[in-house]
């Protein structure tokens, strides 16, 4: 089975092209849905993130305390160095899990939106979809989504890795600066060269 990695920047639109995937009956494993898992209520990793960062770092129900992690991590670079040396070798290897049970599957998208920072993922992908935009078009989304101010968007956007660098190791980059059914259409065409291709590869 192929991997095909979808990656983008905030505001990009990749969660709108993971779920036009699953509606073509595309296998999709999702790093932010693991990470979701991984620190709900019960799960083991809520434990030590807050040994780690404190007990108010978990809700009264035991799942991680997001919108206080979010404040820390965003202000605090060495807080979020900490949370992923905790978060990505458990997400990671989940991920790994969900890939092999989709083994008979021609491909599976694999959402990852930091994949330039994730390198321990490049072994296991056959091929990189970066869902992009104009940067200007990018800001206004985030801004509009999140409620944001625009120096607030502008600083969120720039934690991330650079426009540069995810289009540097794209394979196939699909812009979406236009509107849904315009990304549902470019998402469809991809779709049926590339079963095509993982079709005659076999």
């Amino acid at each position: 089975m192929n991997v095909v990695a979808l990656t983008g920047g905030i505001g990009s639109g990749k969660s709108e092209a993971t779920r036009i995937f699953k509606t073509l009956g595309v296998p999709v494993v999702d790093v932010d849905d693991i990470a979701h898992a991984l620190t709900a209520a019960g799960a083991p990793l809520v434990a030590e993130i807050a040994t780690a960062f404190g007990a108010e770092y978990a809700t009264k129900e035991g799942a991680l305390n997001r919108p206080l992690m979010r404040i820390l991590v965003f202000n605090q670079p060495k807080a979020r160095e900490t949370l992923n040396a905790i978060m990505h070798p458990a997400i990671f290897e989940e991920a790994k899990r969900q890939l092999k049970a989709l083994a008979s599957s021609p491909y599976a998208v694999l959402a990852i939106p930091l994949l330039q920072e994730s390198p321990r993922y490049l072994p296991y992908i056959q091929h990189v979809l970066v869902i992009d935009c104009d940067p200007a078009l990018q800001l206004t989304r985030v801004m509009q989504r999140s409620g944001l101010t625009e120096q607030e968007a502008t600083k969120m956007i720039a934690a991330q890795a650079s426009r540069e660098r995810r289009l540097a190791i794209a394979d196939t980059v699909i812009n979406n600066d236009e509107d849904l059914p315009a990304l549902q259409e470019k998402i469809a065409l991809f779709h049926k060269n590339y079963i095509n291709t993982c079709i005659v590869s076999k």
